[in-house]
């Protein structure tokens, strides 16, 4: 809920605090960067204090960063304050899915559409309140995520079981190792093209649509609706019929393809709004499959494949939105689309040529095999 939470009031931050499209997008850069940055060290403090312990971390330094946000008075100090959050939700993303994979029953792939069905809502929830929120005032929302945050470190204190710190102690240079594996690389490059394409809609489509903050916050909960739906229904279904690198290959060819429906009539909102909601079936779909792939896309501990893949992919979410509003400022207002259109092309076109390495990921006919072995388990319980 806290990354859709503060979608909709980009615009009239920029308009109340005197800033640019470019200067608002800084608030996605500093805390993609210092997000991909710090994936690095998640392993390193998990594996010596222990998963819950780190998550509690990542979420007090999120309740901390965002209120300070949500009281600052420029667009600098919103920019430096959402660099801590950034660290804090590093500690807490890598670290909450691995933790999630390895506490719940069942297979791998059901516990990431666990995972992804819980996003998928939180994403779709957050720009309502965002824009209820942000129709008071644009510092309400920070102080929402803040709010949020103090729900989440409870739940976490009292309803995740201890965990332990891990047997071997990770170093930061295990995931950059792990990216030696040619099959995590291709998904990571490709994650980190796709992820040029996610941030720049997030980023910079509502300055184009240039509506109020809670009928912003109701064209990106359309979006997240169709995301979690897809996430949870659509990706397994595609995935047992057609394979995991075909299904995430479509979905990108129909993302970049939105991109430029979204490129060519930047200046009627409907597309725009259309563009944006329909944009959730793919990245559904592809968040799901291409998560799934990174925990088995190399021979390393969880952990490290997630903060290997989201150090890399995450560099994608850093650069994009302060490249999309500097487009949109010097050039035109349909140059970010373009670009948007272009970073996923080059995403589908690093997958298809590297597909020879993740061979190993599900088949139609492995995906039937894993249910009917699925299946004999659940009779035998």
């Amino acid at each position: 809920m806290g990354i859709g939470l503060v979608d909709p009031i980009l615009k009239p931050i920029a308009d109340q605090l005197d800033a640019t499209p470019s200067q608002v997008s800084l608030l996605f850069t500093s805390y993609m960067a210092v997000m991909g940055v710090a994936m690095l060290i998640t392993g390193v403090v998990s594996s010596r204090i222990g998963a819950k312990r780190t998550l509690m971390l990542g979420l007090t330094l999120i309740i901390v960063f965002a209120a300070l946000a949500g009281l600052s008075d420029s667009i600098g100090a919103i920019v430096g304050f959402r660099a801590g959050w950034g660290l804090g939700n590093a500690l807490f993303i890598a670290t909450a899915l691995a933790t999630i994979v390895m506490s719940a029953r069942g297979s791998t792939a059901q516990a990431i559409i666990l995972f992804e069905a819980a996003l998928g809502l939180g994403i779709a929830a957050g720009p309502l309140l965002g824009g209820a929120l942000g129709s008071i005032s644009w510092r309400a929302p920070f102080l929402g995520v803040s709010a949020l945050m103090v729900v989440a470190l409870v739940a976490t204190a009292f309803l995740l079981p201890s965990t332990p710190p891990a047997p071997r102690k990770t170093s930061v240079a295990d995931p950059i190792r792990a990216l030696r594996h040619p099959g995590l690389l291709v998904i990571a490059l490709t994650a980190l093209f796709y992820n040029m394409g996610f941030f720049t809609l997030l980023a910079f489509t509502p300055f184009p649509l240039d509506m109020s903050a809670h009928q912003v916050g109701f064209v990106f909960f359309g979006w997240g609706i169709l995301l979690a739906v897809t996430s949870v229904w659509l990706a397994p279904i595609l995935q047992r019929t057609i394979g995991s690198v075909p299904t995430v290959l479509g979905s990108l060819a129909l993302f970049a393809l939105d991109f430029v429906a979204m490129a060519i009539w930047t200046d009627h909102k409907a597309v725009l709004v259309v563009g944006v909601v329909v944009a959730g079936a793919f990245l559904g779909v592809n968040n799901t499959v291409i998560t799934e792939a990174v925990m088995g896309a190399a021979p390393v501990e969880r952990p490290v494949a997630s903060a290997a893949y989201s150090f890399v992919r995450f560099s994608g979410g850093a650069v994009a939105p302060w490249a999309a509003g500097r487009l949109g400022e010097d050039v035109s207002v349909h140059a970010p689309f373009w670009m948007g259109a272009a970073a996923v092309i080059v995403a589908a076109l690093v997958l298809a040529a590297g597909r020879r390495y993740l061979a190993h990921l599900h088949t139609p006919e492995e995906h039937s095999v894993e249910e009917a072995q699925l299946v004999a388990v659940g009779d035998l319980d």
